[in-house]
């Protein structure tokens, strides 16, 4: 957790219950993630995946403490 001005927010890892959210009910989305544009050379693509395979890369999200909690409220 970290605040800036007057918000806190809470850091969660991919694999967490609050990584991904159902805005409708029946999708699961997650709230953070990394996407390789096409344009990316293969050998740095493949370097993205290795550190992503070994645990050295992992997606994040930051999310403020209301917003979680009101979410929380509406489950």
């Amino acid at each position: 957790m970290f605040k800036t001005s007057q918000k806190t927010y809470k850091k969660i890892y991919s694999g967490q219950s609050d990584f991904t959210f159902s805005p409708d009910g029946i999708v699961v989305v997650p709230r953070a993630s990394l996407e390789i544009l096409k344009e990316c050379p293969w050998q740095v693509r493949d370097q993205i995946n290795y550190a992503l395979a070994k645990g050295w890369l992992q997606p994040v999200a930051n999310l403020p403490d209301d917003e979680l909690m009101w979410e929380n409220l509406k489950k």
